[in-house]
């Protein structure tokens, strides 16, 4: 296979596979996406464990359920579940692989990883326990099993490649995941990706031993996170994240047919479009990229030609931060590289809905004095592990907007405690509606136009919230009013014309 000669000029770019693009359209990406970027770039891959049509059918929850049936007594669950991994890896190693000897070589790292994986858990089945960090190894095989198969159907089509397994990364203690950390890995990740020469790195997303455990510290969005240390080590051109939507849209256009797709937006946009229901890309990924200045590029697998949005800062006010002496660009330069679009927009950007919310009111028995009424209130949250999405107060009342992702158990533990305060009331199959836009602080009468809309529609409202930096305006309605909901904000609000949009830029 032959290496590409003088690429070393040539800027990088990092590219992140999610497991469906990887389980669904590996042809693509290995004969159309990568090849093509391989002509003006350094391309970096970092893959996802391998998904079905759904996560729920995908190789890492297929890994965590494995983990759970090893230490039930009498179970071989796990190991069924180990066999229908090689299974499904082996089919699909078979279905794009061309030359034999490449997959005669595939076929035996396969076989030998779920070896390893079942031998795992029958190990952690004698001694009935998988310990944290167990789990990550468990849970990092999937990574593994993906890019394995990648770097195999790249160099089947001629690309040099090389496999990157980072499960022994890092090479020093930490306790913490602080800045020193962050740098460290970015620093290792530059090292390893460099010592492949000119090779394409495919790299397993998992790395290894993090204080507190990979799952338990960052959670499944660490093959984001490794991909964004990876662009911060390498300083990228940019950071793509592939998925099979063309970017991120003004509202889910499967719910919403006039939704449209947003060239640019904020990291605080679209943080809040993440946590708030919308899946963008995983916090920590985003803190990372940013400061480093690098843009980070939503783009879809089905459309590679399209632009995809960009999330960058705004570039009217964010400075150059923590020692990075290079400025944002400007406009103009965002517009000559493809961004066609600044933040200028005069409207709100995107709404959103979160589903399967409860919503907890609390009200006084008046034997507490306020300030006490509230720390006992979040102390008993805090003890049970839960997480209050939104919240209302007043002197004697709170009501709280509590994730879907709640354990029960914790839940009636913390309804105990809190009942000692004064008078408890759960409300379950509740939404969270939340409109999100940088520019809403500089805007009038937003969130009145926002709350008529649900009026119109005849929708009561549970919760208002809006927060200090006034990028967020949400509110709670009863979830099978959420989509009405959705609909009415986004035809008040976030209906125009796309060029109107376009007539409100000012790129000089």
């Amino acid at each position: 296979m032959a290496l590409r000669q003088n690429i070393e000029h040539l800027p990088w770019i990092v590219q992140k596979y999610g497991g469906t693009s990887v389980g669904k359209f590996l042809n693509e990406i290995a004969n159309t996406i990568i090849p093509t970027y391989l002509k003006t770039n350094r391309v970096v891959i970092v893959c996802s464990a391998r998904s079905g049509n759904t996560k729920e059918e995908g190789t890492t929850n297929r890994l965590l359920r494995a983990a759970e049936e090893a230490l039930k007594d009498g179970s071989n669950k796990h190991l069924e579940i180990v066999q229908e991994i090689r299974k499904d890896h082996l089919n699909a190693a078979r279905a794009v692989i061309q030359n034999k000897e490449i997959l005669i070589h595939l076929e035996s790292q396969l076989e030998n990883e779920c070896l390893k994986l079942q031998s795992f858990l029958e190990a952690a089945e004698i001694i009935d326990e998988i310990s944290p960090r167990s789990k990550d190894i468990i849970v990092g095989m999937g990574e593994k099993l993906s890019c394995t198969i990648v770097t195999a159907v790249l160099r089947d089509q001629g690309i040099d490649s090389q496999l990157v397994v980072l499960n022994n990364l890092i090479q020093k203690e930490f306790t913490v995941l602080d800045e020193e950390f962050y740098q460290y890995i970015a620093e290792r990740l530059q090292q390893v990706i460099l010592e492949c020469g000119n090779r394409v790195p495919v790299l397993t997303g998992f790395f290894g031993n993090v204080p507190g455990s990979l799952l338990t510290s960052i959670g499944r969005g660490y093959t984001d996170l490794c991909a964004a240390l990876a662009s911060v080590g390498l300083k990228s051109q940019e950071l793509q994240i592939w998925k099979e939507v063309d970017g991120i849209f003004t509202a889910d256009p499967r719910k919403v047919s006039t939704a449209r797709l947003l060239p640019i937006i904020t990291p605080e946009e679209a943080a809040e479009l993440t946590y708030y229901g919308s899946e963008v890309i995983h916090p920590f990924t985003m803190e990372q990229v940013i400061k480093a200045e690098i843009p980070i590029r939503i783009k879809n697998v089905e459309n590679p030609t399209g632009q995809g949005t960009i999330i960058f800062p705004d570039t009217s006010s964010t400075p150059a931060r923590n020692g990075y002496a290079t400025p944002p660009p400007t406009p103009a330069v965002l517009a000559q590289n493809g961004y066609h679009s600044d933040l200028s927009r005069k409207h709100p950007t995107a709404v959103t809905v979160k589903d399967k919310i409860c919503v907890l009111n609390v009200h006084s028995n008046r034997k507490n004095v306020s300030h006490g009424f509230l720390a006992k209130i979040f102390m008993a949250l805090d003890d049970h592990n839960i997480i209050v999405d939104l919240i209302s107060t007043s002197e004697v009342h709170v009501s709280m907007a509590l994730s879907s992702d709640v354990a029960q158990s914790s839940l009636d533990n913390a309804l105990v405690e809190l009942r000692q305060l004064g008078t408890v009331d759960v409300n379950q199959n509740m939404a969270i509606i939340s409109l999100v836009g940088k520019q809403m602080k500089n805007l009038v009468g937003v969130a009145g136009k926002m709350f008529t809309s649900l009026a119109e529609a005849g929708i009561s409202i549970e919760i208002i919230s809006q927060g200090a930096s006034e990028i967020n305006i949400s509110c709670v309605v009863e979830e099978k009013f959420a989509l009405s909901a959705l609909r009415a904000i986004h035809e008040r609000l976030l209906d125009l014309d796309p060029s109107v949009e376009l007539s409100q830029l000012d790129i000089k």
